[in-house]
């Protein structure tokens, strides 16, 4: 039987955890990223595991019989970078990657040093459009 996903909601407080950052601009830009990713999608944010913040939430089944739950979009406050969790596959992202700034990406993976570095209004219409495609694409679980 496949391991289940250790990342799964908790109860911790996603205030008291983004207060608890050391680094004062990442804490900065964690807020700003939390109300931006509010704002876009009308729900309010969950702690995953002990460094994840989630809106909404999917479930997935690999081949391979491993399977969870995710959220649909999510951000993690890390040491080098501010890492937002966002799935490409929609008809928009090249145009929105674009637009966006300087960044760097990994799979799935989205990261940004400072939030200056992008232009907001296209990071905005990129979280919108990945939690529009991915709540479409995928049954909340």
């Amino acid at each position: 039987m496949a391991k289940p996903n250790k990342t799964s909601p908790t109860n911790q407080g996603v205030e008291d955890f983004l207060n608890s950052i050391e680094h004062e601009k990442r804490r900065e830009d964690s807020f700003t990223v939390l109300e931006l990713m509010r704002e876009v999608t009308g729900m309010e944010p969950v702690m995953w595991g002990d460094s994840i913040v989630g809106f909404g939430k999917y479930h997935y089944k690999y081949a391979s019989g491993r399977e969870g739950d995710m959220p649909l979009v999510g951000f993690s406050p890390r040491k080098q970078s501010l890492t937002l969790y966002i799935m490409a596959g929609f008809d928009q992202y090249d145009t929105l990657m674009s637009k966006l700034g300087k960044y760097t990406t990994g799979k799935a993976c989205l990261y940004i040093k400072k939030i200056e570095d992008v232009d907001m209004d296209a990071l905005r219409e990129l979280v919108k459009a990945s939690f529009e495609h991915m709540a479409k694409s995928n049954k909340p679980g």
